[in-house]
């Protein structure tokens, strides 16, 4: 089920679980004007309501795939009503041994199981305009029919605390959201500039050198996806991600 931001702040039951504090965690986080988080379109996001948010099981359980796919798929079919800043933020229950147990390395794994098997599940074909092969340098993630850039924060990300939060939480932000912010490049480029300052002032650790623009020679989407703790690139050679998305009949 998708919720917006008024659903949450005025859904009694949910203050009583971890969605709610989830939830209230990721406004704070949002909302914060002293130390800003660095992703301004984001904060522009929030506030204006044009987010989605949902809550799946944890993310070692074979339902989380399944939720994440639907999700996926009710979001996918309705989000270009919900504003020009939108993403679907989907927390996963993140249980006291999960966050004791799992190093930053122990979620990039889960990270991209989840998305190997979300991927087996989509129905529709992979568009015919994005290269399956992760290497090529416009691949992105695809789930019905639709483009996305994945973003994953977790729990044990410390040093880069623009990936960290306390539950797992991916934000899923459709590519379309993303040709509108750069379809007027100098006042993207002006945004784009603030936001670097921003990662620098926010995290205790240099920008990543993967991070990139979407379309040149030299990007590669999926290092993005999940940033390690340090500077180091991907710990992948190749990435994880393996396109079985065999032609439907």
């Amino acid at each position: 089920m998708l919720f917006d931001k008024l659903d949450l702040e005025d859904r009694a039951p949910l203050k009583e679980d971890w969605g709610y504090d989830a939830f209230r965690q990721f406004a704070a986080k949002l909302s914060d004007t002293t130390h800003k988080f660095p992703c301004i379109p984001a904060t522009v996001g929030f506030k204006l309501n044009h987010f989605r948010y949902a809550f799946l099981s944890d993310p070692r359980t074979e339902n989380a795939s399944v939720e994440l796919a639907q999700i996926l798929k009710q979001f996918g079919d309705q989000c270009k009503h919900f504003g020009k800043y939108t993403s679907l933020i989907t927390f996963f229950q993140t249980p006291e041994d999960l966050i004791q147990a799992y190093t930053v390395d122990q979620y990039r794994n889960l990270f991209w199981s989840l998305l190997n098997t979300v991927n087996e599940l989509d129905p529709e074909e992979w568009p015919s305009h994005i290269p399956m092969d992760p290497h090529h340098h416009v691949w992105e993630f695809c789930y019905g029919g639709e483009q996305y850039f994945m973003y994953c924060a977790t729990p044990a990300h410390q040093l880069r605390q623009s990936r960290h939060f306390p539950y797992f939480i991916f934000a899923i932000t459709p590519r379309w959201v993303l040709v509108e912010f750069n379809s007027a490049p100098e006042a993207a480029a002006q945004v784009k500039s603030k936001i670097r300052e921003r990662i620098t002032a926010y995290d205790n650790i240099g920008i990543h050198p993967d991070l990139n623009l979407y379309g040149s020679e030299h990007n590669f989407e999926w290092k993005q996806y999940f940033l390690s703790d340090d500077t180091s690139s991907s710990a992948a050679s190749r990435c994880p991600f393996h396109h079985l998305h065999l032609k439907k009949s």
